[in-house]
């Protein structure tokens, strides 16, 4: 049977246009879907077999508004479509998809395209929210208008995107294996120019009731942004709406997290009873359970933080928000823009660095990298968690606020605060002056949060967190088990094995240099595995203080051996560390990436290390002589 040729197809569109979701469709892939402009910021690629058999790649590039670049995510889809990305095959084929409910905004992406001359298919998606809001698209005749196919889809339905495929199967029937040709240069016509016509195809071909725009004005989007963008009324709400978050964080994960921790308990108790003892029960209880396990406990809170950050992404809160915080982060010379990748930061910083290619000022753009550190990740989450339930009593305060959740909320709010300090130090080392900019970007409406995005995104994150235990962290805390674990302490010893051990050595080194902020050896022991990822710290402290117990403490969860250990002004001073702790290599490796040079990771790595050092000798000193050693 002759082999079918296998096209390669190019999604390209304006953000929040479900460009991705559509994508997600045709690929089966699961890539970040969100109700705001600026979630896919690099290309993503796919495949799908066709009920043809035809296999078809697919590329999912990032959203612009024209093809004329001004971003440097928006120079990737003008690159890719132009061809003239270096080594990359320029596209046989490209989907322009575009919103149903704001075609004039997308028709102008539409006709540069036409321009280029290459094979074009029109996808117009969200057409179930446009038949609610009495808007009516002739689809035959806006294919007429264009002299192009023009198919309807629904990205979130999955027969909503059978047309596209029906009209993909006739377009392959006209394209040939390696046929691609030169395109024909960027479109030189004037905004205005390109508008003009984008009205005239949609006075043609688009008709909407007269009382839609009534509606729209009463809708509840219009109704609900009279309180959440009110100045006075909306940093209210967003404020309160943060702290339930992290309230929720703690109150709702108590249940699951005693599960596990009982449960991990009861598999180290029954693997130590059925092994020898000897170097494989040290390794498997030490080492794999009692550290790696350590980790595992706080999945229930991280999914739960999770769960409410992708309800407010969906629901199109996010946008939002920038608006609210934009007069203040202008304050430190930064747009609402960079509220987003910020925002993308408290995942990790890796994503919300490379969120920064939206933002068009090149200065914004560095500050904001620089900056995105500072956010909270949710790796720093299991350890302010650890030491939190150990030292920090559950009780409630005024009644209704739970202690350990307000202590959470300060610490994620002390990033944010000494983030825009020190974007402020930035801006005007590396600019003439401070100056706030105005901040252009799309509202979307309201909606309900998609079940499946929201399921997804949540399973994403479950499969991102246990992948790490089960590969970094495992390897990690292998390799320190055996570092820990030799060369075996001498006759007569008056300490644990692992004071002996190279570990043992290693940490009482280090603690020369931290001992001023009130880290004991363990603690320094931890904190260099903990430079591959924040959560292992936790995983090492796990099976340091694991090897360093015996008898009954072996099995004993890891808060209260580290509440017996440690000094209250110690674990605040560790907190502090972990407000600025010097960001983990992979996210090093990725700014020398985005900004092609060794320069602003040194300077990343340097400024945070100075800051979580000063913080926590400050904390450490003030808290002792309060609350004495």
């Amino acid at each position: 049977m002759k082999e079918l040729f296998s096209p390669l197809i190019a999604l390209v569109g304006n953000p929040n246009c479900g460009k991705t979701a559509l994508f997600n469709r045709l690929t089966g892939a699961r890539q970040k879907v969100a109700n705001y402009a600026g979630v896919t910021i690099e290309r993503k690629e796919g495949k799908f077999r066709s009920d043809t058999g035809r296999q078809w790649q697919v590329l999912d590039l990032p959203g612009t508004y024209s093809l004329h670049a001004i971003t440097p995510d928006e120079k990737i889809t003008q690159e890719v479509v132009t061809g003239k990305r270096p080594d990359e095959t320029m596209p046989d084929a490209v989907v322009c998809v575009v919103d149903a409910t704001n075609l004039k905004r997308g028709l102008r992406v539409v006709f540069e395209l036409l321009a280029l001359g290459q094979p074009l298919i029109l996808a117009v998606n969200m057409m179930d929210i446009a038949k609610k809001r009495h808007i009516h698209i002739d689809i035959a005749a806006l294919s007429s208008a264009l002299k192009i196919p023009v198919v309807e889809t629904i990205a979130v339905d999955p027969k909503g995107v059978d047309a596209l495929l029906s009209e993909l199967e006739n377009l392959a029937q006209t394209l040939k294996p390696n046929g691609n040709v030169t395109p024909h240069a960027l479109s030189q016509q004037s905004p205005e120019s390109l508008q003009q016509q984008a009205n005239a195809v949609l006075a043609a071909c688009v008709t909407q009731h007269s009382d839609a725009a009534s509606d729209r004005a009463t809708s509840l989007s219009y109704r609900m942004d009279s309180w959440i963008l009110h100045p006075a009324i909306g940093p209210v709400i967003f404020a309160t709406l943060m702290f339930l978050v992290f309230q929720a964080v703690f109150a709702w994960a108590q249940a699951p997290m005693e599960l596990i921790k009982s449960t991990m308990e009861a598999f180290g108790t029954m693997v130590e009873s059925s092994l020898d003892p000897g170097a494989l029960q040290g390794l498997l209880v030490k080492g794999v359970i009692g550290g790696a396990g350590s980790v595992l406990v706080f999945l229930p809170q991280i999914v739960i933080l999770f769960f409410f950050i992708l309800v407010m992404e969906d629901s199109g809160y996010l946008p939002r928000a920038a608006f609210l915080l934009d007069r203040v982060m202008g304050k430190v010379g930064l747009s609402g823009r960079a509220f987003i990748p910020l925002l993308s930061s408290f995942a990790c910083a890796i994503p919300g660095i490379m969120a920064t290619r939206t933002i068009q000022n090149p200065r914004d753009r560095l500050v904001t990298i620089m900056i995105a550190p500072l956010m909270t990740c949710s790796a720093r989450l299991p350890v302010y968690a650890l030491i939190i339930a150990a030292f920090i009593p559950d009780q409630s305060v005024l009644g209704i606020l739970n202690l350990q959740g307000l202590v959470l909320f300060l610490l994620y709010l002390g990033g944010i605060v000494s983030a825009m300090l020190v974007a402020y130090f930035f801006k005007k080392k590396w600019g003439s002056e401070v100056h706030q900019q105005a901040l252009m970007l799309e509202l979307p409406d309201y909606r309900w949060p998609n079940l499946r995005n929201l399921f997804l995104g949540l399973w994403e994150r479950i499969k991102i967190f246990i992948s790490r235990v089960g590969t970094i962290i495992l390897s990690l805390m292998i390799l320190l088990w055996f570092l820990s674990s030799f060369p075996g302490a001498p006759e007569n010893a008056s300490q644990p094995p692992i004071y002996y051990s190279i570990a043992g050595y290693l940490g009482r080194m280090l603690e020369v240099i931290f001992a001023p902020i009130g880290f004991n050896w363990q603690i320094c022991i931890a904190l260099v595995p903990g430079l591959a990822a924040r959560e292992v710290a936790v995983a090492a402290l796990g099976t340091v203080y694991a090897l360093s117990q015996s008898g009954e403490e072996l099995n004993s969860a890891l808060e209260p051996l580290i509440a017996h250990s440690w000094s209250i002004p110690t674990a605040l001073s560790l907190l502090a560390w972990y407000v600025f702790a010097p960001q983990c290599v992979a996210t090093l490796s990725v700014v020398k990436r985005e900004t092609n040079t060794w320069r602003y990771p040194t300077i990343m790595a340097a400024y945070l290390f100075a800051l979580a050092y000063c913080a926590s000798f400050l904390t450490y000193h003030i808290s002792s002589y309060f609350l004495g050693r």
